[in-house]
């Protein structure tokens, strides 16, 4: 852990958050008795990280097909008791079942050895009596297998060779793919600011992988108060040996140097000022023309920044240079630089198509290849930011939807040049945030778009960096070619 780091505080943009009106009307008290008595959209405010506060507000409950006993699920009661066994070492108190509790905090459920669909029956009843004493910003996580030739993040896990006429493996596909439908599904059903999220752990690792131990932390804690129907996919089992070994704490990215571009303000400002509170070197990087936010950036977490047009020929070649000159090591970067140009695709000109693509994507790809022909990029986290509407597209942006469509494949192309390498390639899609940009959107289209996901409200430039960080640190190293959707459950696409 850094021996000091400054008070760096986050950003709140005007009229976001706390300070969104109707939020703050109907988040208790009289006015939520009339938004939920005339059905109308009541949010609260999410539970995000305080180091003040206990990681889940109650008990832990872990449910298992055997809740515990033993039998046919034999195996699933033991990966049931594995994750249990971590969360008591992470210091929680943790229950088998929930039938004696007044309240929850969150609950885990082990589905990692269903077989077949009705498999997923006695659990999912159980989880939903358990249900109805989670409290308010509680955590419903399932653990479970991934199904073969589906998507699910960002590419398919191709099909097993075999015998086609192996109807075992199709009902135990099926199984598997169903707890993808049920967790979205259970997701939409929470109250009171909670989430429910998945844990999918290729066939082959443990549930004791040291990234399934991070990403149940990760999802546990307020950290992932905006990701809500989401999965993580953990398909190795790289990172630490030890369990304990997993980072915890305030400065889990202590010692790391971190390059994030289009850093001078927004959402790549609030990453570069979270990493830096989480222990990091941060390099912020933008264009000369924010020179002046950037240098105060920079000042603020004594650091230097990198005046830089990501579309420069030699970008990747300076960030070298830069990191090498005054650190010596480089261990990730964030593409976060980013632009619009939105058009119908009919008034679209080729300028307003091919600078977004430029920008987007094609800076990314030039400046990660650059720095991968350097030995001092060796065990580089590659972080894109993608977009909601790379996911499902959106009305007038096949540009923009085009060029974060684009990061989504370039991670997923990324991981397993940068798996030889030690290194993990991921993205982030956020879905709507606060940011000056939004809070320019005319008022009733700015509120419409703040409830449409299952959590009713925006997000925060801080829960997109909380992503990032998470997934740049040594609790994901297990986890790679993914894109993480940071959107409340945005009720569009997967």
């Amino acid at each position: 852990m850094s021996p000091s780091l400054p008070n760096v505080t986050s950003k709140i943009w005007p009229g976001t958050g706390p300070d969104d009106a109707y939020l703050g009307l109907v988040s208790q008290g009289p006015g939520r008795k009339v938004a939920t008595t005339l059905g109308l959209p009541a949010p609260v405010e999410l539970r995000r990280h305080d180091p003040a506060r206990p990681t889940v507000s109650g008990p832990v409950v872990v449910l298992s097909p055997t809740s515990g006993a033993r039998g046919p699920g034999e195996t699933a009661a033991t990966e049931a008791d594995d994750l249990a066994t971590h969360l008591l070492g992470r210091g929680l108190e943790v229950h088998r079942h929930g039938d004696d509790l007044r309240k929850v905090g969150a609950v885990v459920l082990c589905l990692t050895e269903v077989r077949t669909p009705s498999d997923l029956t006695a659990p999912a009843l159980e989880l939903g009596s358990v249900l109805r004493k989670l409290a308010p910003g509680g955590r419903v996580i399932t653990v479970s297998r991934p199904a073969t030739g589906v998507a699910l993040g960002s590419a398919a896990n191709l099909p097993a060779s075999g015998d086609s006429q192996d109807y075992t493996a199709v009902s135990r596909n099926a199984a598997r793919q169903g707890v993808v439908g049920f967790l979205r599904s259970a997701a939409q059903e929470m109250r009171g600011g909670a989430t429910a999220n998945g844990i999918v752990v290729a066939d082959g690792v443990s549930v004791s992988a040291p990234s399934v131990a991070g990403s149940l932390d990760f999802l546990l804690s307020g950290r992932s108060a905006f990701v809500d129907g989401q999965f993580l996919v953990v398909g190795t089992d790289q990172g630490p040996a030890d369990l304990a070994q997993v980072p915890q704490g305030e400065a889990p990215l202590s010692g790391r140097v971190v390059v994030v571009t289009g850093a001078a303000r927004g959402i790549g400002e609030e990453i570069a000022r979270l990493l830096h509170t989480q222990g990091a070197h941060v390099v912020p990087v933008d264009v000369p023309a924010a020179g002046q936010p950037l240098s105060t950036l920079a000042n603020e977490l004594e650091t230097a920044s990198l005046s830089l047009d990501v579309t420069a020929e030699d970008a990747g070649q300076r960030i070298l240079e830069h990191c090498r000159s005054r650190y010596g090591r480089l261990d990730g970067i964030v593409h976060n630089a980013g632009i619009t140009r939105d058009k119908m695709l009919a008034n679209m000109d080729q300028a307003k198509f091919a600078s977004v693509l430029a920008v987007n994507t094609e800076a990314p790809l030039r400046i990660t290849e650059q720095l991968l022909a350097d030995p001092m990029a060796d065990g580089l986290r590659v972080v894109g930011l993608a977009s909601t509407s790379g996911v499902a597209g959106n009305r007038g942006q096949t540009n923009y939807a085009a060029s974060k469509a684009g990061v989504v494949g370039m991670v997923a192309g990324l991981a397993p040049i940068l798996a030889a390498r030690g290194g993990t390639a991921n993205a982030v899609a956020p879905g709507f945030i606060e940011t000056e940009m939004t809070a320019k959107i005319p008022l009733a289209r700015r509120q419409v778009a703040r409830r449409l996901n299952s959590l009713q409200q925006g997000g925060l430039p801080l829960d997109v960096a909380e992503a990032i960080a998470f997934l740049l640190s040594d609790s994901a190293a297990g986890i790679s070619g993914q894109t993480l959707r940071v959107c409340g459950q945005n009720l569009v696409g997967a």
